[in-house]
């Protein structure tokens, strides 16, 4: 058994530890981690208003919506998400800046000393760090994006005021099922007894509503309770709800569908905020790797695209850009629909350039390249640096680059043009 960090240990020094002690990365389950939280008092949050947000896709950029609004609005924010892209602190923000080593050194002492005998994945013990912070910090409003399905997630151990499931497609199979309607039902799990249950799938799961039912939730479906429609002339957007419409919003920088369920949880939480201030965090609202772009010339975007859903979205956006030739670099992890992904973006690509990541999950870049069934251009390499050395030395002002596959692929080239 690993020994406990010293008192006076490094941030890596605490999240080695917590990788050596509990080597299995996904542990389901809520028995354990509520033990724990039970302990610390960590489930008792009776002055914040909590949202967690559950779905296959969209669960950051949903968050990152309403953080954006309720800190203009002036509230204090807590936010929990995962995985990270470059830090471990991104995994818990408060009012926009991430955590300090200090407050995670802090929170990951006091779990260890309180868990003594129960052994804690790496995730649960990230869930109760956010919990011991914001407890100790008492925000207005806590986000909790869940980590792998709902029902069995550690973030379910706290009852959401606002629950909300974003998107539903096939993912995980493993954990959650091999059907739409499984998944829909692990997704739901986050549901609570009188409380709104907004759905942002516009094809929901009957499974869904089987849950809503069963343990009485309010539940709000877009396409029925709310409506979003696009004034292509215009460049706006309008938003129709049971408390809140707006019109002349600004097509945001992240996925619309998302925008659209952040306002439906705003009219339940707080359909007084003003229309300026609603309009303009919507249009100011950005996070890391979700069609982040990092150069002009070239135009260089990202995305952590991993499943056929994502991989979708990320083609229709794709469309707007008329570049002389779309290079794209990505790398996958071997565990996801790495043939159905890059089947659905070939048609807008010209070169390829496949990777493997630094994790012992990666596919390997031959894997990658053999899902395409043309004789397009496309090369392997063993790493992301290589294969950005080769494409930056033929890429011109006029192209654009597409960088996707895994939340690792990202990160590895964040490396790479920053260091």
């Amino acid at each position: 058994m690993a020994e406990a960090p010293a008192k006076d240990a490094s941030l890596d020094n605490w999240l080695d530890y917590l990788l050596a002690i509990h080597p299995t990365e996904i542990e389901m389950g809520l028995t354990r981690v509520s033990e724990v939280a039970d302990r610390l008092g960590l489930r008792n949050l009776p002055d914040t208003q909590v949202i967690t947000v559950a779905g296959t896709n969209g669960k950051g950029t949903t968050c990152a919506f309403i953080e954006q609004i309720l800190l203009g609005a002036g509230l204090s924010v807590g936010v929990y998400s995962s995985p990270h892209m470059l830090h471990y602190n991104e995994r818990v923000r408060i009012n926009g800046d991430d955590a300090a080593d200090s407050a995670l050194i802090e929170a990951f002492q006091a779990i260890n000393h309180a868990r003594d005998e129960i052994s804690l994945s790496f995730f649960e013990f990230a869930t109760l760090a956010g919990l011991y912070i914001f407890k100790s910090v008492a925000p207005d409003v806590i986000l909790l994006e869940v980590g792998l399905g709902g029902r069995l997630d550690a973030t379910n151990i706290i009852d959401a005021d606002i629950c909300v499931v974003t998107s539903i497609d096939i993912d995980h199979q493993e954990y959650l099922g091999d059907t739409r309607e499984l998944v829909g039902r692990e997704k739901a799990g986050i549901f609570r007894n009188s409380r709104p249950a907004i759905v942002g799938e516009p094809d929901m799961p009957d499974s869904i509503f089987d849950v809503a039912q069963e343990v009485g939730a309010n539940i709000y479906r877009v396409n029925q309770a709310f409506t979003y429609q696009v004034d292509a002339c215009s460049q706006t957007w309008k938003f129709n709800g049971q408390r809140l419409s707006l019109d002349g919003i600004p097509l945001p920088q992240l996925p619309l569908p998302n925008a659209a369920t952040a306002l439906a949880v705003i009219e339940h939480g707080w359909p007084e905020l003003s229309v300026e201030l609603i309009k303009k965090a919507i249009g100011e609202a950005r996070l890391g790797g979700r069609l982040e772009t990092v150069s002009q010339a070239p135009l260089i975007l990202l995305d952590v695209a991993h499943n056929p859903h994502a991989a979708r979205y990320l083609a229709s956006r794709l469309e707007a850009y008329k570049p002389k030739r779309l290079f794209a670099l990505c790398g996958m992890l071997k565990d996801k629909d790495c043939t159905e992904v890059i089947q659905i973006l070939a048609p807008r690509v010209d070169h390829w350039s496949f990777t493997r990541l630094k994790t012992e999950r990666s596919a390997s870049a031959e894997t990658l390249r053999a899902a395409l069934t043309s004789q397009i251009d496309a090369h392997t390499y063993e790493s992301v640096d290589l294969a950005w050395q080769a494409i930056s030395s033929e890429v011109s002002d006029e192209d654009l680059v597409i960088v996707f596959g895994s939340f690792y692929t990202v990160a590895e080239f964040k490396d790479c043009i920053i260091n």
